[in-house]
């Protein structure tokens, strides 16, 4: 059973004024409404990643610790092949450890484009969780009605260069104010990824997904990738001595 817990405070009224209203909210409306559902000031998760192969799945597991949007330390449970294995985030920088080799490595560059664990999302979709708003311009593009629910369409321009995606599309649910369906693209126009949302639930006033399905649209005959939430506890105590380099090879 999925566990949720949260302590922290935020705008439930004007949540609720949004979700409710008939006329079209205004961009930043949006935005603001998104980022509150989805932002936490610090939070430990347990999860796993199903990377659907052409002929097979993989399912690896993971718990994370995250503070804010600087820091980050991921430690991967299973299958035996990743267990052991470590990233840290903090700010803009990110460290991996592997049991194996006994090595820490520093991602940088072009290598935060890479795929990670052959998955469809790469380094720098997982390290990227600043709220929109610093992120983002945005326009209402209009609404539209999917499998009975409505979505106003969101289409933002990136008003900072240090993103991964300088454009994106997203069909934001009307009731929820969550970013249901989106298509992130390169400065071109050219489309690089899409994504989904699922498992919405209810808490504390709030929407907040619980599984999410990530497609690379570069990879020929992709199958997605899958990110479930088992278990997710916000304003936990996390001691400051989990993001340093000498926790990963604890």
């Amino acid at each position: 059973m999925i566990k949720i817990l949260r302590n922290t405070t935020f705008l439930a009224l004007i949540l609720s004024v949004l979700s409710a209203q008939s006329e079209q909210p205004t961009a930043e409306e949006l935005i603001k409404a998104i980022d509150d559902n989805m932002s936490a000031d610090n939070r430990v998760i347990t999860s796993k990643m199903i990377v659907h192969g052409r002929r097979a799945s993989r399912t690896i597991e993971s718990r994370s610790w995250v503070v804010g949007t600087n820091l980050a330390f991921t430690e991967y449970l299973s299958p035996p092949r990743e267990a052991g294995t470590k990233m840290l985030k903090t700010k803009d920088k990110l460290w991996t450890y592997s049991p194996q080799t006994d090595r820490i490595i520093q991602i940088s560059g072009h290598m935060l484009r890479q795929s990670v664990m052959g998955s469809d999302m790469s380094y720098t979709d997982m390290m990227e969780d600043r709220p929109l708003l610093e992120m983002y311009n945005a326009t209402v593009e209009g609404s539209e009605v999917i499998d009975g629910r409505k979505y106003w369409i969101l289409y933002l321009d990136a008003k900072v260069s240090d993103v991964s995606y300088p454009k994106r599309r997203s069909w934001v649910d009307v009731e929820y104010l969550l970013p249901m369906k989106e298509e992130l693209y390169a400065k071109s126009g050219k489309l690089l990824k899409s994504s989904t949302m699922g498992g919405v639930m209810k808490i504390e006033g709030r929407w907040y997904p619980t599984s999410f399905n990530f497609k690379d649209e570069l990879k020929r005959n992709s199958k997605g990738t899958q990110w479930v939430i088992d278990t997710i506890e916000f304003d936990v105590d996390i001691p400051e001595s989990r993001f340093s380099k000498a926790s990963l090879r604890k």
